[in-house]
């Protein structure tokens, strides 16, 4: 998610893009860390659409949170767990989701596509893997399961209500291509950016 103290003058993810273009430099955005999803997001957005905004590297993304809040470092791509109750008060404005569909717990929240931005896209996501040689029965034994335990009651819904979206839907050989292509999309976000890991 890309938000923004409510400070800042802007309403829209074009506001935004405007305003840091006739400010060139004097605008930067909390990252949860160097090398972070969080900075490697907002270096994608960056650099698709050149702009000069200061990176401000912070020890997690609470730390960020706090500063966002309170001003100091007045934009901020995370993941939405962390912001999702600070929108819901109006504490952080959100911009824009930078998934492919909207978030459940934020309707009103554009994806960054319905922005007017439809090649910035930056999912964070989370998988379970197992060793290169396992057996391929077993790993569709355990994918079937997987599948299984997130379509049960109060399993999915919880993880949307803090601004997950639980998708169990992908086949091994699906996500095996959905890790190849991310490595190689975020590989060159990160010697664009010469982020050192």
């Amino acid at each position: 998610m890309l938000a923004v103290n409510p400070s800042l003058p802007v309403q829209t993810v074009k506001d935004l893009v405007s305003l840091i273009r006739t400010n060139p430099g004097k605008f930067s955005y909390a990252s949860a860390g160097t090398g972070s999803r969080s900075q490697l997001t907002a270096e994608l957005f960056k650099q698709s659409l050149n702009l000069d905004l200061v990176h401000v590297p912070f020890n997690g993304a609470g730390p960020a949170v706090v500063s966002v809040l309170a001003g100091h470092t007045p934009v901020f791509f995370n993941t939405p767990p962390p912001m999702v109750q600070h929108v819901k008060e109006g504490t952080l404005r959100a911009l824009a989701v930078m998934s492919k569909a909207r978030l459940r717990t934020l309707p009103h929240v554009p994806t960054m596509a319905e922005a007017g931005y439809p090649d910035i896209e930056g999912e964070e996501w989370y998988a379970v893997v197992v060793p290169a040689g396992t057996p391929k029965e077993i790993i569709r034994l355990l994918n079937r399961e997987i599948v299984g335990i997130i379509a049960l009651p109060g399993i999915g819904e919880p993880l949307a209500t803090l601004g997950f979206e639980p998708i169990a839907t992908a086949t091994p050989e699906e996500f095996a291509a959905r890790i190849k292509a991310e490595a190689e999309k975020w590989g060159n976000v990160i010697r664009a950016a010469k982020i050192k890991m």
